[in-house]
């Protein structure tokens, strides 16, 4: 595991490689957050952009969503890997916005994980970007970075290691470590290529340096 000094060379090392990381799903306001990370789950951003083009243009508010047969916005989202369990989820989401929350998103975690289709990371990910609390999501390339690195443990569920990363990243730093983490990992330290031989971490990277050794006996 990485020392404190260790870990706070790791963020300002991904501060100057990434330093306007951001949440790339486009949205125009905190519901449509909701609607484009829920969409997201297990499909690229890039996909999920092409796809709210044209949703976000015909649904607007919740009462858009419920006045289409499910079967309609099914055909709407259908390119989205799950599309069909993601529709079920977005009316029930909508009808509980408009039954409890006339409407409007809520602001807090606890609430937001209460929604159809919104699980912890999803609430993180719109209470950090939309109303700008301080929060660490844990998606797939935060949780990478974070056990090749070392600053968790491989062991590790993705709770365990939000909750490493919040004790080791200064609560103000929360959400842009968050987004920094993830370009890192999703333009650099890739799944299947990491671009272990130029990375200006390798040398506090075991799993890299691993890595490197197989490169070297090919």
């Amino acid at each position: 595991m990485l020392t404190k000094i260790q870990v706070r060379h790791c963020l300002d090392v991904m501060k100057e490689m990434f330093p306007h990381a951001q949440c790339e799903l486009n949205h125009r306001n905190p519901f449509e957050l909701v609607i484009a990370v829920l969409l997201s789950a297990q499909c690229t951003d890039v996909l999920v952009n092409k796809v709210t083009a044209s949703l976000f243009e015909k649904y607007q508010t919740p009462e858009d969503y419920l006045a289409v047969s499910l079967e309609e916005l099914q055909q709407d989202i259908r390119s989205i890997g799950l599309y069909r369990n993601k529709a079920k989820n977005i009316r029930k989401l909508c009808r509980v916005l408009l039954d409890e929350y006339d409407g409007e998103v809520p602001r807090t975690k606890d609430e937001l994980m209460q929604l159809a289709g919104v699980g912890r990371k999803t609430a993180n990910v719109v209470a950090s970007v939309a109303f700008r609390e301080p929060a660490i999501a844990v998606d797939t390339h935060v949780e990478r970075v974070s056990k090749r690195l070392g600053i968790c443990r491989w062991k590790d569920s993705v709770l365990e290691v939000e909750k490493t990363l919040m004790k080791k990243v200064p609560k103000d730093e929360w959400a842009d470590t968050h987004h920094r983490m993830i370009f890192f990992g999703r333009y650099h330290c890739k799944a299947r290529n990491p671009e272990c031989p130029e990375c200006p971490l390798l040398d506090l990277c075991r799993e890299g340096q691993k890595r490197m050794k197989k490169l070297e006996k090919i």
